[in-house]
């Protein structure tokens, strides 16, 4: 929300500004979505959603830096800070993704083995 801020003040800047602030403030709200996701697959697609956002804000920090709208020191520190949420991004949905799996693994092996006393 500064950096929108500070966009528009300084620099007079108002279209990537208001991009900036709708897709760096998005992962904030699908990772609290993620929370009360009514699934695990919802909890996935909400997070995937926030990844999607965060590659977003890195995409118009690039274009800040490269128009110069902020410099070196900013970008880098700006970009870290996205890299770091996408890591933790990935972490979630992976480990969200291989604990589904190994619940879809067990239902089907009790399935089976119904199955089987049943014959």
């Amino acid at each position: 929300m500064n950096l929108g801020r500070y966009l528009t003040e300084q620099k007079k800047e108002y279209i990537i500004s208001k991009q900036i602030l709708r897709c760096g403030t998005n992962p904030g709200a699908m990772v609290r979505e993620a929370a009360n996701a009514e699934s695990g697959l919802d909890f996935v697609h909400k997070l995937a959603v926030a990844q999607k956002e965060t590659g977003e804000t890195q995409y118009w920090l690039e274009i800040l830096y490269a128009a110069e709208y902020i410099n070196e020191k900013e970008f880098e520190s700006l970009y870290a800070n996205t890299e770091d949420i996408m890591k933790m991004l990935v972490s979630s949905i992976k480990t969200k993704k291989k604990n589904l799996a190994l619940k879809a693994i067990t239902l089907l092996s009790i399935a089976a083995i119904f199955l089987l006393q049943l014959l």
